[in-house]
């Protein structure tokens, strides 16, 4: 192969990662936005929708930060910066769990469900 099908195949392949996560970190956005579980953030608790917002915000602050959707949960979804709590997640009769493992959990779930 030459120089150039190697960096047209290169592109394509940066591009399609790129497409993946972006496709994983919009699921994301929608599973946080339509939980009908509550986010704690800080001590305060919050409807998904306002979860998202929050979560949103980070996400452009840390955009040129985030590759990947775990980045996007690293960034974006996990702990509080300013008091270093852990953002967590309290769902009807299920143990709190915090929102890191939360949507890694998810995210494993839509990418079996991609495959």
């Amino acid at each position: 192969m030459n120089l150039k099908v190697i960096s047209i195949l290169i592109s394509l392949l940066s591009f399609n990662v790129f497409a993946s996560s972006h496709d994983e970190i919009a699921h994301l956005l929608k599973f946080v936005e339509s939980t009908k579980c509550e986010y704690e953030r800080n001590g305060s608790m919050h409807t998904g929708a306002e979860a998202v917002k929050h979560i949103n915000k980070k996400y452009q602050y840390y955009a040129d930060d985030i590759k990947s959707a775990e980045d996007f949960i690293n960034y974006s979804a996990t702990r509080s910066k300013m008091s270093g709590k852990y953002y967590k997640v309290h769902c009807a009769n299920k143990a709190v769990i915090k929102s890191r493992d939360w949507l890694l959990l998810e995210l494993k779930s839509f990418r079996k469900s991609n495959v």
